[in-house]
């Protein structure tokens, strides 16, 4: 595994860069001096023993005292357990204690970035409780599909308008030919998100729950599926 790669996860978990190369170094290791990680990371003496007080504070490492001083790397399960449990109990605070928001109707929201995408469309199908319309290429939606069929158990009508039958249960199928990398999405009539999702960084969309442009992809959707039926006809998964 590459470990840039690894380093970044654990980055996502609240460990500085430094921090991380340290956990690397430690990890499955019987426990290491500083001046041990020093040599294997190349990283400064005394940056390493900040690393290591560090991790130790936020419970990726244990402290292993004797007449000289190791350190051994919390095993990974345990460190991410430990932190998503600590997150929950502060989103539970946070959800009670901050002032209510309510979700604009009006007005144009860009989000940008594949991973915050991903996120606001996962959302989106969080929230919804009556009909969900879907408009995006099949090999995106597989990276969704756990999401989906989760719509699909909560009895939400789910259109998909897709390039690849996924054999998604009780979902209304539409199949066209190859679709460019871009989403429609529309959420009970009320909200849409729509723009490009090729996978990276550039990737760029709208979202919004203004009327008119609501009911203007409400009707390019219609349109793309009486289309589609008079050429392919529609497939209901069961």
């Amino acid at each position: 595994m590459d470990e840039t790669l690894l380093m970044e996860k654990l980055m996502g978990f609240g460990l500085t860069r430094q921090e991380a190369a340290i956990y690397l170094c430690l990890y499955g290791k019987d426990g290491l001096t500083g001046y041990e990680v020093s040599k294997q990371t190349g990283i400064s003496r005394s940056n390493v023993y900040g690393g290591l007080s560090g991790l130790a504070g936020i419970g990726a490492a244990y402290l292993l005292e004797g007449s000289t001083n190791r350190y051994l790397a919390v095993s990974i399960e345990e460190f991410c357990n430990n932190k998503i449990r600590a997150l929950e109990r502060e989103k539970e605070f946070l959800i009670e204690n901050m002032p209510m928001a309510n979700e604009p109707l009006d007005g144009y929201i860009t989000i940008e970035g594949a991973s915050n995408i991903r996120n606001k469309i996962v959302t989106m199908l969080e929230k919804a409780e009556q009909r969900i319309y879907l408009s995006a290429p099949g090999d995106f939606l597989e990276n969704i599909r756990e999401e989906l069929e989760t719509v699909m158990e909560r009895k939400i009508k789910l259109v998909l308008i897709t390039d690849k039958d996924m054999g998604i249960g009780h979902s209304f199928l539409y199949l066209t030919d190859k679709k460019e990398k871009q989403i429609r999405l529309i959420i009970d009539s009320v909200y849409v998100l729509t723009g490009d999702i090729g996978g990276g960084k550039a990737d760029t969309c709208l979202y919004s729950g203004q009327r008119n442009f609501v009911s203007v992809f409400k009707e390019a959707l219609r349109n793309e599926i009486k289309l589609i039926e008079l050429t392919k006809g529609e497939n209901r998964n069961e």
